[in-house]
């Protein structure tokens, strides 16, 4: 199977680890991702507060290369998805919109294009049961929270992605790594996104909110598919403490690690040294942290 592939601005900086994962799953799942050359910024977050044909045409830049193509295309980070599937939404329902685009990338694009979430491939494309057979090891019960945020399920008739209060996307695939994937109310509450570098202040009561309510449910970690969430999450929890005393040592890891582990990917390369808080007890579910010790033993 071939698909455009989207890596997005994070894919080389702060969400490495989850460009890496997903490159590995591809490779093992035979899965040929290709990107467009010359892709731009999908203008996450800055773009859509400021203009509305700026956010749109930034998006439609790179859609209309994967038209070119003849491809789907995929996308790994949520933010990048959201805009892509909004971007489709506003030139298929604002003749307006679709004229000013055209104008602004130089040639009509008709909205076309199919976006696809890497998580969508792997449960529709690759599916299920092809997933099952591909499995090497397993998480051997990891009880694990899966954490959607707000924006692959929001706005619900625009990305289509699953059901926008309960989803249920990432816990198949916990399932089928063999996982306990927790039902836990919090799995599509905001992390404060946007505001991580403006209001660290509400981010850390936010993040504080989600941790305690998947300490609670008894997670071992939580999943995700966002890099904003992830890194939120992950990188907060230091200052949750500093605030609060509450030290969660939550690890939260991206659904493409854990899929990694399960296809045989040795942890070493599927960027678990970049989390902040130590992912030990996942790759102990899976029998790695005897031989992968340094993944983990680098984090505090």
């Amino acid at each position: 199977m071939k698909y455009a592939y989207f890596p997005g601005c994070s894919a080389e900086s702060t969400a490495r680890d989850m460009h890496i994962s997903a490159m590995r799953v591809a490779d093992v799942l035979g899965l040929e991702l290709i990107e467009p050359r010359g892709w731009t910024c999908c203008g996450a977050t800055a773009g859509h507060q400021t203009d509305r044909t700026l956010a749109v045409a930034l998006s439609a830049a790179s859609l209309v290369k994967a038209k070119d193509m003849g491809l789907d295309m995929v996308v790994n980070c949520a933010a990048c998805y959201n805009r892509m599937k909004v971007a489709n939404h506003e030139i298929v329902t604002d003749g307006r919109i679709r004229e000013q685009i055209a104008d602004a990338v130089g040639r009509d694009y008709d909205g076309s294009v199919r976006v696809k979430h890497f998580v969508e491939v792997l449960l529709h494309d690759v599916g299920l049961d092809a997933l099952r057979d591909a499995i090497q090891r397993r998480l051997c019960g990891l009880k694990v929270a899966c954490y959607y945020g707000c924006l692959l399920v929001r706005p619900a008739d625009v990305t289509g992605f699953d059901d926008p209060e309960n989803p249920t996307s990432l816990d198949s695939l916990v399932t089928v790594m063999g996982g306990e994937a927790l039902d836990w109310p919090y799995k599509v509450e905001c992390c404060g996104g946007g505001l991580a570098m403006s209001r660290t202040d509400i981010v850390v009561r936010l993040t504080e909110s989600v941790l305690a309510m998947a300490a609670e449910a008894g997670a071992d970690c939580i999943a995700t598919s966002c890099p904003m969430c992830q890194i939120n999450l992950d990188m907060r929890q230091k200052d949750i403490a500093r605030r609060t005393g509450r030290a969660f040592n939550m690890p939260i890891v991206y659904v493409t690690q854990l899929l990694g582990l399960c296809l045989g990917v040795e942890a070493s390369r599927l960027g678990f040294e970049k989390l902040m808080v130590c992912p030990r007890n996942v790759l102990a579910a899976v029998g790695e942290s005897g031989r992968h010790g340094r993944a983990g033993a680098s984090m505090t």
